[in-house]
């Protein structure tokens, strides 16, 4: 008798009912809320600064889509109307995104399925949706709780830029400040992910690594803390790995 080889079937990844997914939406939604107060007004202080620096007002959505990196647009904006060189801007952009080769180690891609979402789920991994998904507990984590906190978040940035660019076209004189909304975000997510994870020993290296380049390198210590983070987070990696072997081994 003639034998035919086995067809394979291809293994698709388990599908989420509709209404799981449109609750597990709703939860991204709501975990965007609180990345949100600091997004939308950093985005009005970027409108406003690209009306105050003489730019044009279409520059405002269209960094927003185009970079998605609040901290660089706003460094963006006074290069821009300084007509920064090209290789500056470029040095720039570098020195403050490269933090985001480390957010790849540990942010959940490999829960995105379609080529296209995990593209935008690339494009769209911003420090307040790595902070708001990292204080989650594994299990609550999915493709479209991701998806709709990042689409949240941008809309917020995007938004917020055009409020700023009609409020700064009213007002009669600059506004000076809104940028420190970036600073307090930063601080609110950093205090909001250690209550969750209760990392004292990760955050007393964060505020070491910090210190040290404040100190050694203050003119581009962003870049400098991060490699010191990094550096530190494997050297306790090793140190612990290397304990519980040998506690295994005594054991």
């Amino acid at each position: 008798m003639e034998q035919h080889a086995p067809t394979r079937t291809a293994v698709r990844p388990p599908q989420i009912p509709a209404p799981a997914r449109r609750t597990r939406i709703s939860q991204g939604v709501r975990d965007s809320f609180s990345a949100g107060l600091g997004i939308f007004p950093l985005g009005i202080a970027l409108g406003l600064l690209i009306v105050q620096a003489g730019l044009p007002w279409w520059l405002a959505p269209a960094l927003s889509l185009a970079a998605f990196a609040g901290s660089l647009e706003l460094l963006l904006v006074g290069m821009l109307a300084a007509v920064t060189p090209l290789t500056a801007v470029a040095l720039t952009v570098l020195v403050v995104n490269f933090r985001h080769v480390f957010y790849a180690f540990s942010f959940p891609l490999h829960l995105v399925r379609h080529p296209v979402a995990k593209a935008y789920a690339v494009y769209a991994m911003i420090d307040e949706v790595y902070a708001v998904n990292a204080s989650l507990p594994e299990d609550e984590r999915s493709a479209p709780r991701l998806l709709a906190m990042q689409i949240a978040c941008e809309a917020y940035w995007v938004g917020g830029g055009l409020v700023g660019v009609a409020l700064g076209s009213f007002l009669p004189a600059p506004v000076h400040g809104l940028e420190f909304a970036l600073c307090a975000l930063f601080t609110v997510l950093t205090l909001d992910a250690f209550r969750s994870r209760e990392e004292l020993p990760s955050l007393l290296i964060a505020a070491s690594s910090v210190t040290v380049a404040l100190v050694l390198t203050p003119g581009m210590a962003m870049f400098t803390a991060l490699l010191l983070f990094v550096g530190l987070l494997l050297v306790r990696h090793a140190v612990t790995a290397r304990d519980t072997a040998e506690e295994t081994a005594h054991a």
